[in-house]
């Protein structure tokens, strides 16, 4: 019975290793190929999540229940926290600077608009 759950554990491991590994992939990609700052930092913001928590998850099944797991935990929920509160900085600062997302602009009352007048 020990054997089947060996093997479940490290079946699960591997399953969250590749989807973190293509989460990151995929986040790599959205930053070389989307079109704005906003768009890149959702790519970021992707990147840091999901593809660190999935990474960080899978090598704390692969660690069992250890010292090193309670440590791959610690710094998951610092990752958990400390990302989006710096994804948000960073967005509140270009938006405080001037940079607005593709396709918007900002009308005499200071308010967003699409460039065709519609909201």
């Amino acid at each position: 019975m020990a054997e089947w759950l060996d093997i479940a554990r490290t079946a699960a491991a591997w399953a969250c290793l590749i989807a973190g590994s293509l989460f990151l992939l995929i986040g790599a990609a959205g930053l070389l190929r989307l079109p704005d700052f906003w768009a890149r930092l959702h790519a970021a913001g992707i990147i840091d999540t999901a593809g660190a928590a999935f990474l960080l998850l899978g090598m704390a099944l692969m660690a069992g229940f250890t010292l090193t797991t309670l440590k791959l935990a610690l710094i998951g929920l610092f990752i958990f926290v400390t990302a989006p509160t710096a994804t948000h900085a960073i967005a509140n600062a270009a938006f405080t600077a001037g940079l607005r997302p593709l396709g918007l602009k900002a009308d005499a009352s200071g308010e967003m608009r699409e460039k065709d007048g519609l909201k």
